[in-house]
């Protein structure tokens, strides 16, 4: 091996490594293994290196046509999402919902279609506080709906090219891996490039690069989801632990009832002469005041700096497992007309509302000190619940994490502007609302229109989706405040930054000396076999990274491995791009798997019980469909 082979397969077990380890996120480790690329470049002599080619374009990858795709894509699904098209589809889910397998088929269904065409998550999110209406409404436990739809909702992207991140990224991998062939082999005809196009029977001459087209990927992927949705309907659930079945017993995880409470303050209290912030460190955050009563009865704001006293009357947040400790240790009482104050919270300017942190959420990894200021103190954190249990201890201590849900109290305005700047995802029990008939139709032909440019050749992707995003804000469809609130910008960093290194992996001749080395340990295997071995490797992988950084690095190994073989590279792009979407052993795998974590109550050992079937059945499926449609 070369110093620069050396080099870049130690960057890229280091930042498997990394992603494995979970320390930090995905797209600060791809940012770090970017710069310790060029720093390898400059170490091992700079010119004379083929880790990077032009230091200087070592940010090329964010103007990548993948890059591009992915934001295009994100943007147009909270367009169609603004229009009402998804509201549509979702209220007509609700005569299925009866019966429990036809309730869990159309959820699924639903859901695996709205992810060929949009954002898997986007689809997720807005799906979930339906799932959970109707469940509640059926008295059926989420449990047995949240994991089937996150599944099915991975499952839909597989469907067609803009269904995932990975789909995007091997289709215009081939066309670039077949322009840098293709030149390799005009310029040497003794190159392994030239072999591979004899044994094509293709002229490099007249051969035309080419990425995948929309809709290439439907006929294994569509046969998969199709198989997937069905196994997880009408199997699949079934193999949900029956602990995690609960039968929900009120549509809100928390009772409100037993968060907030009426205090006064009698003789001798040790709270006179305090304040509510001296309060919440004499009692360890126990107790959090957060309303006043007034003489005359209303419910005031609370006045940080004032000085309690004697008779004072407020409106306390303490756990109920915490609260007679507290009534006994400072002697405080609680009132007579309790019931009524909560009751009164209930007004139109004071709301409560749960929500779901996201992966996407600022607050993960912080605590209760972060959302105050990032709130700027206008909304209350009154409980977390995690893994469907509330947590019984001082929430000053907790640190947030995917899927763990929230009781926030505020006003509705400052619910609204916090929640959506936090990337939270309220569950609350929404109505459908529809958009206007006549802007779902302007949005789906503006879509429709998009996809029929590029299917037809007309337009590149990148080019006749950002026509359509154009139209939409244009058209009133997608304010320019929304524009880019949707983007996954950490996908997008995270793209950027792995694409240097999957270009390494070629320059250098790594993915060639890894492909021979495969090929000669396979050499008495069947071809289907090698093909199956790379699906299931790539699986492994995306269940504990993420699934674009695995497409990102196997990508240009299984067309080595191709080339090396001389048979037709396609099918074994297509077993990377059904191996990268295959993420349901953990809820760590995507981020469809994290955001029903909390909801649904799961543990982190329930996912491979349905996960790990669903994953066999796929392997098994997928080698056969990808053989059968993209022949060797």
């Amino acid at each position: 091996m070369s110093a620069d082979q050396v080099a870049i397969s130690l960057i890229i077990i280091l930042t498997f490594g990394l992603f494995i380890w979970g320390r930090w996120r995905y797209d600060v480790i791809a940012i770090v293994a970017l710069f310790v690329l060029v720093m390898a470049d400059s170490i091992l002599g700079g010119k004379s290196s083929d880790l990077i080619a032009d230091p200087g374009r070592i940010f090329i990858g964010f103007g990548h046509p993948a890059v591009i795709t992915v934001a295009a894509v994100l943007i147009i699904s909270r367009a169609l999402r603004n229009s009402g098209v998804v509201d549509l589809i979702a209220r007509q889910v609700n005569p299925f919902t009866k019966k429990q397998a036809m309730h869990i088929t159309s959820l699924s269904g639903v859901i695996a279609i709205l992810s060929a065409f949009m954002n898997n998550v986007g689809a997720l999110a807005l799906m979930l506080p339906v799932t959970l209406k109707t469940a509640w409404a059926q008295k059926r436990s989420p449990s047995i709906l949240l994991m089937p739809i996150a599944f099915a909702s991975i499952l839909g992207g597989m469907i067609t090219m803009i269904g995932t991140p990975p789909n995007i990224i091997i289709a215009t991998f081939r066309q670039t891996h077949q322009m840098e062939m293709q030149a390799q082999a005009l310029a040497d005809s003794s190159s392994q490039a030239a072999a591979y196009f004899r044994r094509q029977n293709i002229s490099p001459e007249t051969f035309e690069p080419a990425p995948f087209g929309l809709f290439d990927f439907s006929p294994v992927g569509g046969a998969i989801a199709i198989m997937g949705v069905l196994f997880v309907a009408l199997v699949g659930w079934r193999l949900i632990p029956k602990d995690t079945q609960k039968i929900p017993v009120s549509q809100s995880l928390f009772s409100i009832d037993e968060y907030v409470t009426e205090i006064r303050i009698p003789e001798g209290c040790i709270f006179i002469g305090k304040t509510s912030d001296n309060i919440e460190r004499l009692t360890g955050d126990k107790l959090n005041l957060f309303r006043r009563i007034n003489e005359d009865g209303p419910v005031k704001p609370l006045d940080p700096d004032r000085e309690i006293e004697e008779g004072d009357q407020f409106l306390a947040k303490a756990d109920p497992a915490d609260l007679k400790d507290i009534m006994d240790e400072y002697g405080i009482r609680l009132t007579e007309e309790m019931r009524y104050r909560i009751d009164s919270l209930k007004d139109d300017d004071t709301a409560f509302m749960e929500v779901v942190v996201t992966p996407e959420s600022p607050l993960v990894g912080r605590g209760r000190t972060y959302f105050r200021r990032r709130s700027s103190n206008r909304l209350i954190l009154m409980a977390v619940a995690r893994q469907d249990k509330p947590i019984h201890k001082r929430l000053g201590k907790v640190q947030f994490h995917v899927g763990d849900v929230l009781l926030v109290q505020g006003n509705e305005e400052d619910l609204s502007n916090n929640i959506h700047s936090l990337e939270l995802l309220p569950l609350e029990n929404r109505e459908i609302e529809l958009g206007v008939f006549s802007r779902i139709t302007y949005a789906l032909l503006i879509f429709v229109g998009a996809i029929l440019l590029s299917m037809w050749g007309i337009l590149p992707t990148t080019v006749s989706f950002t026509g359509a995003i154009l139209v939409y804000i244009f058209s009133g469809i997608l304010p320019v405040r929304d524009l880019y609130k949707s983007i996954d910008w950490p996908v997008i960093v995270l793209l950027g930054a792995m694409i240097p290194l999957s270009n390494a992996l070629q320059t250098t001749g790594a993915t060639a000396l890894i492909a021979d080395r495969v090929v000669s340990m396979t050499q008495s295997l069947p071809t289907w076999s090698i093909l199956a071995l790379i699906m299931v490797i790539t699986m492994c992988l995306s269940d504990v990274i993420n699934n674009a950084a695995t497409a990102l690095i196997m990508a240009p190994i299984s067309v080595g491995i191709a080339v090396t073989m001389g048979v037709n590279m396609d099918p074994f792009l297509m077993a990377v791009a059904v191996g990268a979407s295959c993420a349901f052993l953990t809820p760590i795998g995507h981020q469809c798997n994290a955001l029903i974590l909390g909801p649904g109550g799961y543990r982190f050992s329930d996912y491979w019980r349905m996960g790990l079937p669903l994953e066999i059945i796929i392997a098994a499926a997928g080698t056969p469909l990808i053989l059968h449609f993209w022949p060797l």
